[in-house]
């Protein structure tokens, strides 16, 4: 079976502008979370957010020509900026490649349109193509193999890093640019998530959200974009490309039980994780830090912690375990790839970030949960989960490469 390396990683997130910032802020313990100005506050439960500041658009110009960037989306245009530093990461030379061998996969949860964004009618024919950032990376980049974004709620970037992998390993492509986006603060996104009492309301962005706490109540919501370049071994030495690390194992599954709610003690989760670990012909061992899907609500983090038990038994416990969503927000369908983006570095680093916010503990959640500040562990291995509504799970385990 064909080895699947990283060779470039991007990100746009409220903690940063790029991949650097990203991680400084992580491993400092410091949080995104802000009180929402894009919208009117006063129909809102929630009031706080990690949004993104508009200082991205600077680094999109940099990779992009005003006049394209003007028939895009917001969303879109993080997503070009993630893309474009993940692409300058890899060092790819695509004039040398041959682009019929490359593929681009973008997880998408939904058109991501901004409130009155689409009361613009000069190009909106354009910014309702869900689609735009990978055709906009084929074209400027010569890129004719599959390009298409994929939609499975908050595990579509796992789905998409995870499915880039198979396609590498099918012998169809060399490389793939994969990755996922998410600009969600609006009014309707925002209203739907407290009808269905998944979002916290606590006010204090200095306290919320609190993952594995017994006083949690919901995620807050975050924006951003990662992008992770992938391809085969044998491709990135020949174009002697710096490895960040091992894609070694993934998992794509549905748990087919409940639109909202995860399968009772975890067992999908844990079942996704099995099947990662299978992939990647590792034992549970191996593993020596786990990206939690840490979402903040009752169920998942008690279905989590239940479902990492199942699969590590005692070892579960010594593990560390965190939730950088306390930092950056609930950013859906781009959680995967930002999540997968801190368990690379958390690889080069022997740094493994915090769980922010984490204040009375749950007898219930009794795992080590990384609290608030970062820890130094050099590690082999690091599984970053993603668990989405429609019982759509994904787990990516990242391998030091050797």
């Amino acid at each position: 079976m064909k080895k699947v390396v990283v060779t470039g990683i991007g990100s746009i997130s409220a903690l940063g502008l790029n991949t650097d910032e990203f991680w400084d802020g992580l491993v400092n313990g410091n949080s995104g979370i802000k009180q929402i100005t894009r919208i009117p506050l006063d129909k809102h439960d929630t009031t706080v957010a990690a949004e993104v500041d508009d200082a991205f658009e600077a680094v999109a110009s940099k990779y992009w020509k005003k006049r394209q960037l003007s028939a895009t989306t917001k969303a879109t245009r993080m997503g070009l900026a993630a893309a474009g530093e993940a692409i300058e990461d890899c060092g790819a030379d695509f004039s040398t490649l041959n682009g019929k061998r490359i593929a681009i996969i973008f997880g998408i949860s939904d058109n991501s349109y901004e409130d009155g964004e689409l009361d613009i009618k000069p190009n909106i024919t354009l910014k309702r193509m869900p689609s735009a950032v990978p055709a906009m990376l084929a074209m400027k980049h010569g890129i004719q193999g599959a390009s298409f974004n994929l939609s499975t709620a908050c595990a579509s970037s796992g789905y998409a890093v995870a499915l880039g992998k198979q396609l590498i390993q099918s012998g169809m492509y060399d490389m793939v640019i994969t990755g996922g986006l998410s600009n969600t603060v609006s009014n309707v996104v925002i209203s739907g998530f407290n009808q269905v009492l998944a979002m916290s309301v606590d006010p204090d962005p200095s306290k919320t959200p609190r993952p594995f706490t017994k006083n949690r109540d919901g995620f807050i919501m975050g924006e951003g974009c990662g992008c992770i370049v992938i391809e085969s071994e044998e491709h990135a030495k020949a174009r002697g490309a710096r490895i960040h690390c091992e894609l070694a194992g993934v998992s794509m599954t549905c748990e087919a039980y409940n639109m909202t709610a995860p399968k009772a003690d975890g067992e999908g989760m844990a079942e996704s994780m099995e099947i990662a670990l299978c992939d990647a012909g590792m034992s549970p061992d191996d593993i020596g830090y786990i990206n939690a899907h840490g979402t903040s609500t009752s169920l998942n983090d008690l279905y989590e912690t239940m479902a990492i038990k199942k699969v590590f038994g005692e070892r579960a416990y010594d593990i560390p375990v965190s939730s950088i969503k306390a930092a950056i927000g609930h950013t859906l369908a781009a959680g995967g790839a930002l999540e997968g983006i801190a368990c690379i570095k958390a690889i080069e680093t022997g740094i493994l970030p915090p769980t922010v916010h984490y204040s009375e503990p749950d007898p219930e959640l009794d795992l080590n949960y990384i609290p608030n500040k970062a820890i130094k562990r050099d590690i082999k291995a690091a599984i970053s989960n993603s668990f989405g509504f429609g019982g759509n799970d994904s787990t990516l385990i990242f391998r030091k490469y050797e």
